[in-house]
């Protein structure tokens, strides 16, 4: 019995050092497998459209769809298609809704590896990339792009509805919204739409919370935009300028408006008679004439008006204000656009010409009357005779032959020597 313990044991003792053996050349094996991942591969495979090499082939075939443009791999449910299978499965997630990959400081969350990282330098205030023009640094190579496309003019992206051409996809895509109306911005607190998020970020009527404050008239603004726009009105810095006529604006916006000046471009459509606009303020004070709406009410006398302009220019009849003087006689006017007609009168110019003979006038006005001596126009009627007139001037004096009513009188003498 003895004699088979002995045995068992021996038997047991010659496993555990084949085990142990065994163990440890498989270590060896995995500890040499692992050098040779450290070491570096020779690069035999080699691009013949760039040079540059690679240590597979099946590196080398993935890097040739960079000078190819192939992308093999579809997206089954938009059809955008991709170079490689891990773009594609990133992709994929945009349509799943996820966003693996957060923000450790603030929490946002990113779809890819390469947001997270430009997100990162918002907190970093790193800005890695420079303009090799203007030296201006830019925390994106993407940001650095489009601020290029300012030194070179390039705008790349044109709208297929009218042809406007943009410097970046952002633009052209805020752009579009102008013809569809889609709002997809909304405020959870009154359901106000707007076409961009800035304009919804800036929408903090409820709160009244205006956190952003001018150094140096102290008055404060919701939205950090509406301050740079203020301090503009300080240092009178005008930095978007007009290609055409080289006329700067402080507002973006504002040259927008203007360049339609002179390319005759009017996007804004009225739905009831088809007139077409070129800002949409002038669309929705016209849409008004239509409806009858007047919202703005004077708390002075109580007279109604269509637009706020409107109501603080009749606002001025009750004060007396006159904010716009001339630089050249001193006289000063309620309206800019009065003080604009007025400076002609110094400087001589007449912009306004006429089509048909060649005229020119100071005031598009006059010649809007003018106009009427070639088409034989007369929209003034008189409401007691049925008479019509090419101008309200002529109909307000005509309008006297019914009336009776002479408002100039003779200062000079006296009734008796008259």
């Amino acid at each position: 019995f003895m004699g088979m313990i002995f045995k068992l044991l021996s038997a047991v003792t010659r496993g555990l050092q084949t085990l142990t053996l065994t163990l440890f050349l498989t270590e060896l094996l995995v500890m040499e497998h692992k050098c040779r991942k450290v070491q570096t591969k020779p690069k035999s495979f080699s691009c013949d459209d760039c040079g540059k090499r690679f240590g597979t082939k099946s590196i080398l075939n993935r890097h040739m769809s960079v000078h190819t443009g192939q992308k093999p791999f579809a997206c089954e449910l938009c059809g955008r298609r991709f170079s490689r299978k891990t773009h594609l499965n990133r992709h994929m997630q945009v349509h799943a809704g996820q966003k693996p990959l957060a923000c450790e400081l603030c929490g946002q969350e990113f779809k890819e590896k390469t947001d997270l990282n430009e997100h990162m330098r918002v907190h970093t205030g790193q800005k890695p990339f420079a303009c090799e023009l203007c030296g201006q640094l830019f925390n994106s190579k993407a940001s650095l792009n489009r601020h290029i496309r300012v030194h070179t003019g390039q705008k790349p992206f044109a709208c297929e509805l009218c042809g406007h051409l943009f410097n970046s996809k952002a633009y052209l895509n805020r752009h579009i919204r102008v013809h569809t109306g889609q709002k997809p911005f909304a405020c959870e607190l009154c359901e106000h739409k707007f076409r961009q998020k800035a304009n919804l970020n800036a929408h903090i009527v409820h709160t009244g919370q205006k956190p952003f404050s001018c150094k140096v008239c102290w008055k404060s603004f919701s939205g950090k935009w509406d301050l740079t726009r203020h301090i503009r009105t300080h240092t009178g810095e005008k930095p978007f300028g007009c290609e055409t006529c080289c006329k700067y604006f402080s507002q973006n916006s504002d040259l927008t408006k203007h360049i339609r000046t002179h390319t005759g471009e009017k996007p804004f459509r009225c739905g009831t008679c088809c007139k077409y606009f070129s800002q949409k303020t002038h669309l929705t004070k016209h849409i008004r004439i239509h409806t009858g709406e007047k919202p703005y009410p004077c708390k002075t006398c109580g007279k109604y008006f269509i637009s706020n302009s409107d109501l603080t220019k009749h606002i001025r009849t009750h004060t007396g204000e006159k904010p716009y003087p001339c630089k050249t006689c001193g006289k000063s006017f309620n309206h800019s656009s009065h003080l604009s007609k007025h400076m002609r009168t110094h400087t001589g110019e007449k912009p306004f010409k006429c089509k048909t003979c060649g005229k020119c006038f100071s005031h598009n006005g006059t010649l809007t009357d003018h106009m009427r001596t070639h088409t034989g126009e007369k929209p003034y009627p008189c409401k007691i005779c049925g008479k019509y007139f090419s101008q309200s001037g002529s109909l307000t004096k005509h309008m006297r032959s019914h009336t009776g009513e002479k408002p100039y009188s003779c200062q000079g003498f006296s009734q008796e020597t008259c």
